[in-house]
């Protein structure tokens, strides 16, 4: 029997293979490592931003240094000097330190503008409004004017003075890059001086605190007279001042309504000032003045009433002191203002009417010399508004009472 050959059973053709990996598994450790570099971008990308936020706050001061020159240097009639720049990202603010606005033709010995600090800021209530404007808080602010019979060496923050004095206004505007809508002013002085004779003439408000807003109408206030301006001062360091205004900055003509009240001014702070421009001075005695102004569209229509009290301008004494003509001159004006003086309020006042064009107002002389009889014979003026301005609300004054006693400071 033949016996089949027996043959090894057939490898197989090709080795099992080993367990394949898990798709999914492999894929973890690719996306582990894109997570991690996109972090390490993220990162870098902050630490540069860092770096560079860091860079530009600390050289920062120095850009704003640089344009605050720009800005000073642009005008031709005045120079400026500045202190320390402070920079406050957190409230979109910087400072600048110890401002000076100095004429550079003539002599004139004071800046026409000081402060201590200037504190440009956005003013974040006026987002709310949908509005970016700025606002400017000034401390101890001092303005400047000088009177001198050389055009060089007066200082009048108007438009004279070869047509550079008004542009400081504008040089302070440019300061921040947007809209002024609020300025605040703190513990700041105004200054009238002449330094013509021996002795300087200085005569000022001290102790101003102001405010003027709403310049650039955030509330969208369709009142003509939308912009407030409040202000309280000391007159020589004695007298209270008040004063309060509304106006439309927009308007192309001066519009606004004015109201001004100064109480019991002792008049013997004044005397340089009389000495120089009346060739007269005072004894004893308070002066009291009220102003009120209305202007529509460039017409102007107001008054003046100033007020003198127990007043004395001749005196045995200016006899031994004075020349003959001077002496003279002033027992003319003494008996003049008794002549004419309210006996039982011991008083001599006037009301000078203001009327006309911005540019060019009148006074009424003749009204004005009526007043003054009316004042003496008939009825005696009071530190009081007459109701021209109408809408200025805070300085409604009442007649109060001449008789009473001030002191420094107080109001009547």
């Amino acid at each position: 029997m033949t016996q089949l050959a027996e043959h090894p059973a057939p490898a197989s053709s090709a080795p099992e293979p080993a367990d394949k990996p898990d798709k999914k598994g492999s894929s973890e450790p690719k996306k582990e490592k894109r997570k991690r570099s996109l972090w390490r971008v993220l990162a870098s990308l902050l630490i540069a931003f860092a770096i560079v936020l860091v860079v530009a706050r600390l050289f920062l001061p120095y850009g704003l240094r640089w344009y605050v020159n720009r800005v000073i240097d642009k005008n031709p009639i005045y120079d400026g000097k500045i202190g320390a720049i402070e920079v406050h990202l957190w409230r979109g603010a910087y400072a600048i330190d110890d401002i000076r606005l100095i004429k550079t033709t003539g002599d004139v010995p004071v800046p026409l503008f000081a402060a201590k600090k200037i504190d440009l800021a956005v003013q974040w209530d006026a987002l709310l409004h949908g509005r970016i404007v700025g606002r400017v808080v000034m401390e101890k602010p001092e303005l400047n004017f000088v009177d001198d019979p050389d055009e060089a060496k007066t200082q009048t923050g108007g438009s004279g003075g070869g047509g550079g004095d008004a542009a400081w206004l504008g040089m302070l505007r440019d300061l921040f890059p947007f809209k002024i809508n609020r300025t605040v002013l703190k513990d700041g002085s105004i200054h009238f001086r002449t330094f013509q004779s021996r002795q300087p003439v200085d005569v000022y408000l001290s102790r101003l605190d102001a405010s003027i807003d709403n310049l650039t109408n955030i509330r969208g206030e369709t009142t003509p007279l939308m912009a407030t301006v409040k202000a309280t001062a000391l007159a020589m360091d004695q007298a209270k001042f008040q004063f309060e205004m509304k106006l439309d900055p927009f308007s192309y003509y001066p519009t606004f309504q004015m109201a001004v009240r100064l109480l019991g001014l002792d008049v013997t702070k004044l005397n340089l000032l009389t000495r120089q421009y009346g060739k007269f001075d005072f004894e004893r005695g308070l002066f009291d003045l009220v102003v009120e102004m209305n202007a529509r569209e460039g017409r102007l229509e107001g008054y003046v009433k100033p007020i003198f009290r127990n007043l004395v301008i001749f005196s045995g004494q200016d006899l031994k002191e004075d020349n003959v003509l001077e002496a003279f001159w002033e027992a003319l004006v003494g008996v003049t203002t008794k002549i004419l003086s309210n006996p039982p309020r011991d008083q001599f006042a006037t009301m000078i009417p203001v009327t006309g064009d911005m540019t060019a107002p009148r006074t009424g002389v003749l009204t004005a010399v009526g007043n003054i009889l009316r004042n003496a014979f008939i009825r005696a003026y009071l530190p009081r508004l007459q109701g021209v301005a109408g809408d200025v609300d805070g300085l409604q004054f009442g007649p109060g009472s001449l008789s009473d006693s001030i002191s420094v400071g107080d109001v009547p």
